[in-house]
């Protein structure tokens, strides 16, 4: 049977999400979960390999598995060889031919930044602390010029093995809880450190980044954006199919 697995996990101890030989990834200890409950498997994927340090509430990995627990017992039974930093949310029985990142049809993200004077020790690996303050209209306006087909190159590394730079996103958004301030984005795929790039400009460029995105999203080039944010404020949220 192929299995659907929707699994979240705190990337802090992780070196992301693909398998490096002497590194600790999340796929490394899913697939020691997977021999441990499967003596049959084969054929992993996952929807999106998030970095070092970046979370996820809902990534989607497909697997190919036969001769153990039935679809409705995968979850519980994985979870037990899991180590506590990933959990298996939801197992079910995918149609034939389903894969995890090709049947994707877009995926969403967020990324939480702390807006206040002094930092916090609770999302000190949840949110980027930002302490020179937020002008929350000029994100809003910044955030909406991103919506539609863009060319992106200047919001993923100058070296990169991307051919294409070009994405459509479907809905970005800056909204604010008290000090919290959280950027969504949905798009049909996205690039490499492509979110937190979007995320360091956008708050460097402050006050000037509603009239100085529209031309950073027609190719211009990697030294013309900003920073990239670090990776422990970015969230996988969910793959959408």
């Amino acid at each position: 049977m192929t299995l659907r697995l929707t699994l979240e996990y705190d990337g802090t101890a992780f070196r992301g999400w693909a398998r490096q030989p002497g590194e600790r990834t999340v796929e490394g200890v899913l697939r020691d979960a997977l021999g441990a409950v499967y003596p049959t498997w084969h054929d992993l994927s996952v929807a999106g390999r998030t970095d070092a340090g970046v979370h996820a509430a809902g990534q989607v990995a497909s697997v190919v598995a036969a001769g153990g627990p039935p679809a409705e017992s995968a979850a519980e039974a994985l979870n037990t060889a899991l180590p506590d930093d990933v959990a298996v949310l939801d197992a079910v029985e995918a149609p034939e031919g389903f894969h995890a990142r090709f049947s994707a049809r877009s995926r969403s993200y967020r990324y939480a930044v702390l807006d206040r004077r002094t930092r916090s020790a609770l999302d000190a690996r949840r949110a980027l602390w930002w302490p020179r303050g937020v002008d929350d209209a000029a994100l809003a306006a910044a955030a909406a010029a991103l919506v539609g087909e863009h060319d992106f190159r200047a919001f993923t590394p100058a070296v990169t093995q991307h051919a294409v730079f070009t994405r459509v996103v479907l809905e970005a958004a800056w909204q604010r809880t008290g000090d919290r301030v959280h950027f969504t984005i949905t798009a049909d795929s996205f690039l490499r450190h492509m979110v937190r790039t979007l995320v360091g400009t956008m708050l460097e460029l402050g006050p000037e980044a509603p009239a100085r995105m529209p031309a950073l999203l027609r190719g211009a080039p990697r030294s013309a954006a900003g920073s990239t944010a670090p990776p422990w404020g970015l969230t996988l949220e969910r793959v959408h199919y």
